[in-house]
Order: structure tokens, then C-alpha cells, then sequence
């Protein structure tokens, strides 16, 4: 999961709410927010995996999120 796709997946899955998903929501098995563990090198699958462990999010809500769909030519 590269950094573009962990966002576009917060934005998709929590809305409005997306913000402050990245700004004060403390993931305790990181022990950081979104945005202090991106500046900090955590890769974003693992920050997925703690954002969604967080929130509760559903197993089908958890692969292949931030994904784009593929290109039509």
C-alpha cells in the first residue's frame, strides 16, 4: 500500500469523518495518529491494518482499499 492509496482509502471509507481520522485519532498499537506515523516512516499498510483494527472496520473493508480502478483504454 503506497501513501496515495492509504489516503484515498481513509477518504473512501470514513467521509467526512476523514480529517480527524488523520489528525487526532491516536492508534494505540502504533501509539501514534495517522499523520505522526506517516512522518515517522511507518509504512501505511501497517497503519491501515492499526486504523482498522481501531474502527472496527469490517474484513471486506480492510484489502484492496486506495486502489484505483484500472485504466480503460
Amino acid at each position: 500500500m503506497r501513501r496515495s492509496e492509504l489516503l484515498r482509502a481513509i477518504d473512501d471509507q470514513f467521509g467526512a469523518r476523514a480529517n480527524w481520522i488523520l489528525h487526532d485519532l491516536l492508534l494505540p498499537t502504533i501509539d501514534r495518529t495517522t499523520t505522526d506515523a506517516l512522518e515517522a516512516g511507518i509504512p501505511p499498510r501497517e497503519i491501515w491494518a492499526a486504523l482498522c483494527e481501531e474502527t472496527d472496520l469490517p474484513a471486506a473493508a480492510r484489502y484492496g482499499v486506495g486502489l484505483r480502478d484500472p485504466r480503460r483504454d
